[in-house]
């Protein structure tokens, strides 16, 4: 075996009473994909954010082609041939694409504009379907998924020889997935060692060299990826066996009140004349692809975004919403799909962020009594299953998944009649999914209408009773029965004619 590029030895890292990692070690070799698997608060971001430079460990150390180095900030890190591509989107919204991608390189320097857009111009054009980015455009112009493309030019820039992705394809299409993995195969080809975060099993087996298995901040196990198979490596990764991943389905019956009903409804440019009806009791999918107004519509019928026609029914009258807040009085809640940005309030404790729809239910004369925060929060975090030290914990400490959980309980505080999720498992582990899914069906069980948007098709066919399909702003099928199966839903969501029913 060559020498590894990167090697981890012995890292050990506490937050407080909570022990992240402890004695994890791992190698990279050159031309290799090294994917790191966990549930949500094994550690992976941990380590992560170790060899990036944004934390540093109490014991162990790194090594970059046998030489042990120091990283004490993610600058340090990138000077030693370090690229990181985070989850999150970390860009400078008010200034310029070049301006990003070559913001470290010069900082406390005069900048030649003209090198920088035409150097990103250049990086840019490996990325088919983004080389027409302008460079000087300002980053707010662009979409989720094209900021997501600069934060890898960005990470590419510096010439790195090691580059952690991590949850890269969170925001992306399944088109701009496929650049991203050919862009992977050449950075390979070029003998640069790759750190892969993924809760995707399928990414992982179309990548991955080897696979380094976390559980609880400790090393479990070092396989390569040829030589396990998708159910051991997860029963591995979790600790017990998952194969029932998906709860039994209970459709509601025929007879069951419909609780929510759309009629004509339409968001002028986007979408058209969209009609479905939502049963007490039953899980309704929306598939699509990415730009197909599944997300518009969840937001229109809750009055985040003002319709252009048509009307909205709650229990067979007709529901009409200024704005959001006038929706959650009514019973009808939505979860985005972008939890840092939209959901929750990363700086404040779990209790705060779980009370903050409803605070009536915990204030006394304009005054919050935090006692009743704390019972409240609670309540849905032993509900919800949230792993953390107590509820006045700030919502950023958390893993990806127990933030989600936090985002749900916020949701259900206010005891909703419709609750509408949108990419509810995005960025979480298969062992977070898997709780998400049972309870969506116990939420069903209970009365509550449920509509969960996905991009993930065998969770759509897993948990949903119908699914609604969206194509080019249109509605074009709700299928339900035998017909919610993976080839009519690509059908419909990729070849349907406008009008089609």
């Amino acid at each position: 075996m060559t020498q590894a590029i990167l090697e981890v030895r012995n890292i050990r890292k506490r937050f407080f009473a909570t022990q992240a990692l402890d004695g994890v070690s791992l190698s990279v070799q050159p031309g290799t994909v090294h994917a790191v698997i966990g549930e949500n608060g094994a550690g992976k971001s941990t380590l992560m954010n170790i060899i990036g430079g944004v934390h540093r460990a109490d014991e162990g150390e790194v090594l970059l082609e046998g030489r042990k180095i120091d990283i004490q900030t993610p600058h340090d890190a990138k000077l030693a041939g370090i690229g990181f591509v985070h989850q999150e989107i970390a860009l400078c919204q008010h200034i310029s694409v070049a301006e990003n991608v070559f913001m470290s390189a010069n900082a406390g320097m005069l900048i030649d504009f003209k090198d920088i857009y035409s150097e990103t111009k250049k990086l840019l054009a490996d990325f088919e379907g983004h080389s027409h980015i302008d460079p000087r455009q300002t980053v707010r112009e662009l979409s989720i998924s094209q900021q997501q493309v600069i934060e890898i030019v960005k990470a590419l820039s510096s010439k790195c020889k090691v580059i952690i992705f991590d949850e890269p394809t969170a925001a992306l299409t399944e088109a701009e997935t496929e650049v991203l993995f050919r862009i992977i195969g050449t950075l390979k080809a070029k003998g640069l060692g790759i750190l892969y975060i993924s809760h995707r099993m399928a990414e992982i087996y179309r990548i991955a060299d080897e696979v380094t298995i976390l559980r609880d901040g400790q090393w479990i196990d070092t396989k390569d990826v040829s030589a396990i198979d998708q159910v051991a490596l997860v029963n591995r990764m979790v600790g017990r066996d998952l194969r029932e991943i998906y709860p039994e389905k209970n459709p509601a019956s025929a007879s069951a009140p419909v609780t929510l009903e759309v009629r004509g409804l339409s968001l002028e440019g986007v979408f058209s004349d969209v009609s479905f009806s939502l049963r007490a009791g039953e899980i309704l999918g929306f598939a699509g692809l990415v730009g197909s107004g599944r997300t518009d519509v969840a937001r229109t019928i809750c009055g985040l975004y003002g319709k252009s026609a048509g009307s909205v029914w709650l229990n067979g009258e007709e529901a009409v919403f200024r704005n959001y807040r006038e929706s959650i009085k009514k019973g009808i809640v939505y979860l985005t799909e972008n939890r840092a940005l939209e959901g929750l309030f990363l700086e404040l404790g779990v209790a705060q962020n779980i009370s903050v729809m409803d605070l009536d239910k915990v204030a006394r004369m304009s005054l919050i009594r935090s006692r009743d925060e704390r019972a409240l929060a609670s309540r849905y975090v032993e509900r919800m299953q949230i792993k953390l030290a107590d509820v006045s914990q700030k919502a950023n400490s958390l893993s990806g998944g127990n933030q989600q959980k936090v985002l749900i309980a916020k949701l259900l505080s206010v005891s909703p009649k419709v609750v509408i999720m949108d990419e509810p498992t995005r960025g979480i582990d298969i062992g977070a999914k898997a709780q998400i899914y049972h309870l969506l069906r116990r939420l069903a069980s209970e009365g509550i209408g449920v509509i969960m948007i996905s991009s993930e098709l065998p969770e759509v066919i897993g948990v949903c009773d119908r699914v609604a399909v969206m194509f080019e702003g249109s509605l074009c099928a709700v299928l339900e029965g035998g017909d919610v199966n993976e080839q009519s839903i690509i059908q419909k969501a990729c070849l349907s004619e406008q009008g089609e029913a």
